[in-house]
């Protein structure tokens, strides 16, 4: 059984195959009604949502099969206060797939682990959004014929837009070069930059955009993924580095959902035809993973650069061969991605992400914490949910009961599994642990 929690939980291989199934049920959705007949997909929708849920739903019709829905899971049962572990295990007697959408970065993997049937990630507060990314990833591969080495520029609100998160690793995979212009103060948050130096080896760095004209005027920071001369690095030294030429603009409205007290998004970026002129964007096609509100003037809903439209279309039959293929009528025939992180659960102490939206700090009942090594000297680790970094000073072995630097040798030698972190002496002389002696 397969789920799609990530887009990493796809190879490289697997996507390029999806692709190709798409671009076949794109040719006449109406004649796939033989694949799935008998099968249902439920749809829990705990946010709400127009594009993803109606074109999954489209998508599982077209395919033959039926459909749940619960898009209103605020009316449901969750109101009376029932956990989204339980839901899922008694939503799993009702179909043969469940589709989520939920406030809580990290709520899918906890779906995934009271589920029996497949999980598709619908999106999980600010975390990831794969479909979403995924469907842009085709658009990208139908508009331009390829990935590898786009020049791809993202704007707006990159801390809170789950899709930009999923987007910029996706394209880091790919090789896409990609330049970041946010609004002013809505830059990629640190657990995204971290991650895209440790697992693509990117170091984020400022680049010259004195060629991307107006839309570029208001942004504090922009930065460059250039495929060359080093594959995968990003640059901060501008020296060299313009940006020449765009491929392709991915707009992003403000989340004000999820934006918390001080965030100011009076005069957010803008993009119309007159943006368009800049040099290095005369080419580029505009897209955005809607809804909208005013980041895109309606005068390019005409423009043949605007696809934006084009790109929710796709996402029928982009996700109808999601749907095949998880639900076992078109298997994968490719190698599949050998990418899935080793958790290790928090044995030992409060759970320490400090992410309060975080499903292991919102739905304490069902969740173990779990975490991640990313790097052994000085030892870091992120939640397994929802890969926030976690504050860790000191460490402990919770065999020897010994507390240690995160950077010293001995923490390096610690087994994972073993692992304990602390805040400061006294929180680790709290849980019954001495400071090692020579």
């Amino acid at each position: 059984m397969r789920h799609l929690v990530s887009v990493d939980d796809l190879s490289l291989d697997e996507i390029r195959e999806i692709f190709e199934r798409a671009k076949t049920f794109s040719s006449d959705l109406g004649a796939w009604s033989h694949l799935c007949p008998g099968l249902i997909s439920a749809s829990l929708f705990y946010e709400p949502s127009t594009r993803t849920r109606l074109s999954f739903e489209s998508a599982m019709q077209r395919l033959g099969g039926g459909v749940l829905t619960a898009a209103e899971m605020g009316t449901s049962s969750a109101s009376k206060g029932e956990s989204l572990a339980d839901t899922v295990r008694v939503v799993t007697g009702y179909a043969d797939l469940i589709v989520l959408r939920h406030q809580s970065e990290g709520a899918a993997r906890l779906a995934v682990q009271y589920s029996g049937v497949p999980v598709i990630n619908a999106g999980d507060g600010s975390h990831e959004h794969p479909t979403q990314t995924l469907c842009d990833l085709y658009t990208l591969w139908i508009e331009r014929g390829r990935i590898e080495g786009l020049d791809v520029l993202i704007a707006g609100d990159l801390r809170y837009s789950r899709t930009i998160h999923s987007f910029v690793f996706a394209l880091a995979r790919f090789g896409a070069n990609i330049v970041c212009v946010p609004h002013r103060g809505l830059e990629l948050p640190p657990y995204v930059v971290q991650r895209l130096r440790e697992e693509y080896g990117a170091e984020p760095m400022r680049a010259d955009v004195s060629r991307l004209g107006k839309l570029a005027a208001e942004s504090d920071v922009a930065y460059l993924t250039p495929q060359k001369p080093h594959q995968l690095s990003l640059f901060t030294d501008a020296k060299g580095m313009r940006v020449d030429h765009v491929d392709a603009v991915y707009m992003t409205r403000p989340q004000t959902e999820r934006h918390g007290e001080g965030a100011n998004v009076e005069r957010y970026l803008q993009l119309g035809q007159s943006s368009l002129e800049a040099e290095s964007l005369r080419d580029a096609v505009v897209m955005h993973p809607l809804p909208r509100r005013d980041e895109i003037s309606s005068e390019l809903d005409t423009d043949p650069r605007g696809i934006y439209f084009k790109q929710a279309s796709r996402g029928v039959p982009l996700r109808m061969a999601i749907l095949a293929a998880l639900l076992g009528r078109q298997p994968f025939s490719a190698r599949p991605s050998d990418a899935a992180p080793r958790l290790y659960p928090v044995r030992v102490g409060e759970n320490p992400c400090p992410n309060t939206t975080c499903i292991s700090r919102t739905e304490e009942r069902h969740v173990t914490p779990t975490f991640r090594v990313t790097d052994r000297y000085p030892l870091r680790a992120v939640c397994g949910y929802c890969s926030q970094e976690l504050p860790i000073r000191l460490v402990g072995c919770s065999t020897t009961r010994h507390f240690h630097s995160r950077e010293s040798a001995t923490a390096r030698k610690i087994r994972p599994d073993h692992l304990v972190f602390f805040r400061d002496e006294e929180h680790a002389a709290a849980l019954g642990f001495s400071a090692a002696t020579r």
